[in-house]
């Protein structure tokens, strides 16, 4: 959505790159300090519910489209686990880190691919956040299935966790959405 806009201004591929990567590092920022509030606010089971760092990444998606939010995807869990590990409680743990980037790149691919339809209808940010949604769970469920001699955790523990998390993902499916609304009205309005 955000390349269109900047598209349609004439914006100079500097302008484009600096704020696609400002938004890219606060979107991984939020990504990191939302989990660290709902683990204070809820404890572990909040986290659980609520899974804070998917919604920066499903906004990253709608709005910088699949290449940045690819970025954004993968490397929130890693900056999340090299800030939290310094306090002695990763976040993600070890064992869950590369399962946990695998499913929000492909929250952020799948969300990403619609940033131009978001752009042409807001209404689009609908289908891409519970898709991507969809994806992204049955990767990481995938991927737990496949590597469970090695994984930690097994496929009847993560589908635990995903049922557990149906309310987090029902409230970022019309959240992610009417927020991604919200800011296209905003930044098209102001584009004609």
């Amino acid at each position: 959505m955000l390349d269109n806009i900047l598209t349609k201004q004439n914006a100079t591929t500097q302008k484009k790159l600096t704020l696609h990567a400002v938004l890219s590092v606060g979107l991984i920022a939020l990504a990191v300090v939302l989990p660290q509030i709902v683990h204070i606010a809820l404890g572990q089971p909040g986290g659980v519910q609520l899974l804070p760092m998917y919604l920066p990444v499903l906004i990253g998606g709608c709005l910088l489209g699949w290449k940045w939010a690819l970025a954004v995807g993968m490397l929130s869990p890693v900056v999340s686990f090299a800030i939290t590990s310094l306090t002695g409680s990763a976040m993600p743990a070890l064992p869950r880190l590369p399962f946990m980037m695998a499913e929000l790149a492909v929250f952020a691919l799948v969300s990403g691919l619609f940033s131009k339809k978001i752009y042409e209808n807001g209404l689009w940010a609908f289908p891409a956040v519970i898709l991507a949604q969809l994806a992204g769970r049955a990767v990481f469920l995938g991927l737990v299935a496949i590597f469970q001699s090695i994984a930690p955790f097994s496929p009847r523990m993560i589908w635990g966790q995903i049922v557990a998390g149906w309310l987090g993902l029902l409230i970022q499916a019309i959240a992610v959405p009417l927020l991604i609304i919200a800011l296209r009205a905003v930044l098209v309005k102001n584009d004609d």
